[in-house]
């Protein structure tokens, strides 16, 4: 699954399950370029190991969840590039609480993160895709989009909309060369995850058939295969990768 030479943009890619997908994208040749909302060092980090990986590749601060700022960071991007041959949406974020403690607040914020940030960064990526008749597009939902979960109604409707929202698009763009999956991860070990109890994390591991939680390198593989041209006949599709969660 050689990428050398493809360009790539990982929306949220300074840390967890998107720095996981940003660095297997450039360990395969990929100039990678990964958005990040407020922690620079953070993304100085990447930035580092993305040159000792010998590829092209930096940060922007950015809000994904706002149109105008997305239209023109991927105008800067395009300014660098040249072209965008992969889109990774993974930028997130979660406001859990029981749906009669929610704000419309935690609502809103969660919704425009999580599945807003998909329309815009696709919508903007979509004119040179279509130019080049070419574009490989993955969005990053959650198991839960599929279970539903108690305390997550926003983050399970926007995930849940991603998946909607690529299956629209992969139906428009087929035709254009443009293919348009989802990945499901199941409980992943990152900073999110990081915040639930030990209660609550042996609760969970006891649903996972593979008695394992995973790591942010197996959503990151799965991602690299669909962005490869081994991946050409995929597209609308709906991939977990949760150790047997969900079946």
């Amino acid at each position: 699954m050689n990428l050398k030479g493809k360009k790539a943009v990982v929306t949220g890619g300074s840390r967890g399950i998107g720095k996981g997908i940003v660095l297997e994208l450039a360990s395969k040749g990929c100039d990678v370029v990964f958005t990040y909302n407020s922690n620079e060092e953070a993304a100085k980090a990447v930035e580092n190991d993305l040159s000792e990986l010998g590829v092209e590749g930096f940060g922007i601060k950015a809000d994904a969840s706002s149109f105008e700022t997305t239209q023109e960071t991927m105008k800067n991007i395009l300014e660098k590039f040249g072209r965008v041959d992969i889109l990774v949406n993974n930028a997130g974020i979660t406001k859990d609480n029981p749906l009669f403690m929610m704000s419309e607040n935690d609502f809103d914020s969660v919704i425009d993160a999580n599945l807003k940030s998909v329309f815009n960064y696709t919508k903007a990526v979509l004119r040179p895709m279509i130019k080049q008749r070419y574009g490989r597009i993955i969005n990053i939902s959650s198991v839960v989009a599929i279970t539903g979960n108690p305390g997550q109604a926003n983050y399970v409707a926007s995930k849940a909309g991603v998946i909607g929202m690529t299956k629209s698009n992969a139906k428009e763009l087929a035709s254009r060369n443009i293919t348009v999956n989802a990945v499901c991860p199941g409980f992943i070990e990152t900073d999110m995850t990081g915040k639930l109890n030990d209660q609550q994390k042996d609760a969970m591991l006891k649903t996972i058939p593979l008695a394992r939680f995973g790591k942010s390198e197996d959503i990151a593989k799965v991602v690299s295969f669909l962005v490869s041209d081994s991946a050409d006949y995929i597209t609308g599709q709906v991939i977990a990768v949760d150790g047997g969660m969900v079946m």
